[in-house]
């Protein structure tokens, strides 16, 4: 049991926001350093002046308490939420709720998480499950199905009653279109009551268009020197705005208890010094708190490829990184689609895959075709396998698409069984997006719920980005694409197993299943400490890679994602006599023989006989036991 169990309740103190005192009263504190005074109002009390402290800080106690409704009244007479308001039952332009955060009573507080190398990730859209409740009815076919980490896409409060959760502006406050804090509350510890984990997506790298007020009495929080895609940059070099993002990452930590967090585009982000700043300061409480029993995973999104973030998972960074270039190799070979940022992995496909697999990242400062030939990466060989999130579908890559397409639509079936092989079985952290398990063909749409001129703006804007696409060359093509802001985009948006043809459920949840079983039995255990012995493309789709695992273990697979079978220098490889996986009969014997199936995947296990481990390490991938090769450098 850990130190930490019998607590009733959990919180962060937070150093801003509404803060609940001993003696029945709250304690108010907003950052404004561009307003000379400052009003408090709560509904049902008369109106309070905040007294002003040195770098525009405002403060004042108030006779209220919880479930109070609060709002601050600038000197220009405007009214604005708290942005660190806990929650926003009337949305982001009504008053903020003063809540206490003791006061769900947990009933799985002795529950610690799980290593990472345990981690089976499966993201979600809570909207798009029913709210906080309609996921918590799918947890148990999910323990079943063999997940361990739920991902819930971000819930931070957004405008309107749906939303993907990157236009948000109140990161403190959790949506209430899919509940309550104690609802979200309640979801967390029913899934620690299964023995699941659950991780949280956040968005630091910018706020929504719509309800973000930061400018009227913080415009010191950007920095109009750097602009970025959704305006000017927040401005991570201040001090109270890093303070504001490290406390957020706490919160959801320490309050909500999440296991992890998923820090969503961190190349937007202007000082990337700050996260590691923050990862160590998060590790750091997390630890003394919980005696250092307490397992969290801090995962990066990071369009830079930086591996320094990374550097060997260390216990004061970060646990991994979404391995985007994995997943847009395996796209390319699965799909054959070639244009827009596919354009940097068309050329030998093969080649990029086995580096993938063997070092991480495909691009590791060479220049990209998509983007002017502009350099991309940094070396990352020397990292575990598990510093890196393996995926073929997430919301990005299926919702990004026009037409929001599963790799259902767009990939050959038994080729997707073979590269959903190979994603389970390897050493990298296996991520699902909803309804994989069941081959669902519903789309994932773009969805948000803005009105006005800005839905006309974002739907506008969501077309005009598909332009440089061939199909979409003429407004005509592109005004098929659905509008983000119609409710029926975000309703044929929700993958209901219910929809999709019931044999072909059955027969998938029992490949995924199986899989997972598979790694959880053989792979799982043996991740920690493992490293890679290189990997090597033997045809146009096709790769060999081979792992060390902890125990000695050799793990070695093979993949063939062409539509042709293919013969290569079986001297070359060496395929013991444990076979674990392989997508058809008589596939594991083909491999032995120098031939691959077409669209196929075979799975091996075996000890190197007799080599010690040390001389293991030094062999190429697939290398006969009696000629030791080096690998190159």
């Amino acid at each position: 049991m850990s130190p930490f169990a019998a607590r009733a309740g959990f919180a962060q103190p937070l150093p801003f926001g509404a803060t609940l005192l001993e003696d029945g009263r709250t304690r108010f504190r907003l950052w404004a350093p561009a307003q000379q005074t400052v009003a408090l109002e709560v509904e049902g009390l008369a109106p309070q002046a905040m007294l002003p402290s040195e770098d525009g800080w405002f403060e004042v106690d108030a006779g209220c308490g919880a479930g109070a409704r609060y709002r601050y009244r600038l000197a220009t007479d405007l009214v604005v939420p708290d942005p660190a308001s806990r929650f926003q039952p009337d949305d982001v332009h009504g008053p903020s709720l003063v809540v206490d955060p003791h006061a769900y009573q947990w009933q799985h507080p002795q529950w610690c998480g799980q290593p990472w190398t345990e981690a089976v990730i499966y993201e979600l859209h809570v909207g798009a499950c029913g709210g906080y409740a309609g996921v918590v009815a799918r947890l148990p076919a999910l323990l079943d199905l063999g997940i361990t980490a739920i991902e819930l896409m971000p819930i931070a409060d957004f405008p309107g009653a749906r939303n993907w959760g990157y236009d948000a502006v109140l990161p403190f406050a959790p949506d209430s279109a899919y509940g309550t804090p104690a609802q979200l509350k309640a979801l967390i510890d029913a899934a620690h009551g299964l023995g699941l984990m659950i991780y949280l997506d956040v968005v630091y790298n910018h706020f929504g268009p719509d309800g973000n007020y930061l400018q009227a009495y913080a415009p010191q929080f950007f920095d109009p020197a750097l602009q970025t895609p959704w305006g000017a940059a927040i401005d991570f070099q201040r001090r109270e705005v890093r303070e504001f993002f490290t406390q957020n990452a706490l919160y959801w930590l320490r309050e909500y208890r999440f296991d992890g967090l998923r820090f969503d585009a961190v190349h937007a982000i202007c000082d990337p010094a700050w996260l590691d700043e923050m990862a160590e300061a998060v590790r750091g409480v997390i630890a003394a708190e919980s005696a250092g029993h307490r397992h969290v995973h801090l995962v990066l999104e990071n369009e830079r490829n930086a591996a320094d973030h990374l550097q060997g998972a260390a216990a004061d960074k970060f646990n991994a990184q979404w391995n985007d270039d994995g997943h847009n190799v395996l796209h390319v070979l699965l799909t054959g689609e070639t244009e827009s940022y596919y354009a940097n992995y068309a050329d030998a496909p093969a080649e990029k895959l086995a580096r993938v697999l063997a070092e991480g990242f495909a691009y590791q400062g060479e220049p990209m075709p998509s983007h002017d030939n502009r350099v991309r990466g940094t070396p990352s060989a020397h990292l575990p396998p598990s510093a890196f999130v393996l995926f073929l579908q997430n919301h990005d890559q299926i919702g990004n698409r026009a037409f929001g397409e599963r790799l259902t639509h767009l990939a050959d079936p038994q080729a997707l069984r073979a590269a959903t092989a190979l994603q389970l079985l390897c050493p990298q952290i296996p991520l699902l997006f909803m309804g994989e398990e069941w081959g669902s063909r519903a789309p994932f749409l773009f969805f948000t719920d803005f009105h006005d001129a800005l839905a006309d703006a974002v739907r506008e804007g969501r077309r005009k980005e598909f332009a440089a696409f061939a199909a979409f060359a003429d407004a005509k093509s592109r005004a098929r694409i659905p509008d983000p802001n119609a409710e029926r985009t975000f309703l044929r948006s929700q993958a209901d197993p219910a929809v999709a043809s019931q044999a072909v459920r059955i027969k998938t949840y029992a490949e995924y299943r199986e899989l997972l079983r598979l790694r959880r039995q053989h792979i799982a255990p043996r991740i920690a400490g493992s490293s890679s012995l290189g990997a090597s493309a033997v045809g146009a789709a096709a790769v060999i890679a081979s792992w060390l695992l902890a125990d000695g273990m050799r793990l070695t697979i093979a993949t063939n994602l062409g539509a042709d079978a293919l013969d290569f220098a079986a001297d070359q490889f060496v395929f013991g006599a444990c076979s674990i996986y392989q997508t058809g009969a008589g596939a594991a014997l083909a491999a032995r023989a120098g031939q691959l199936p077409a669209q196929s995947t075979c799975v091996f296990i075996d000890e190197v006989p007799g080599r010690s481990r040390d001389e293991v390490s030094h062999m190429q991938p697939g290398a006969s036991p009696g000629r030791t090769r080096e690998q190159p450098a």
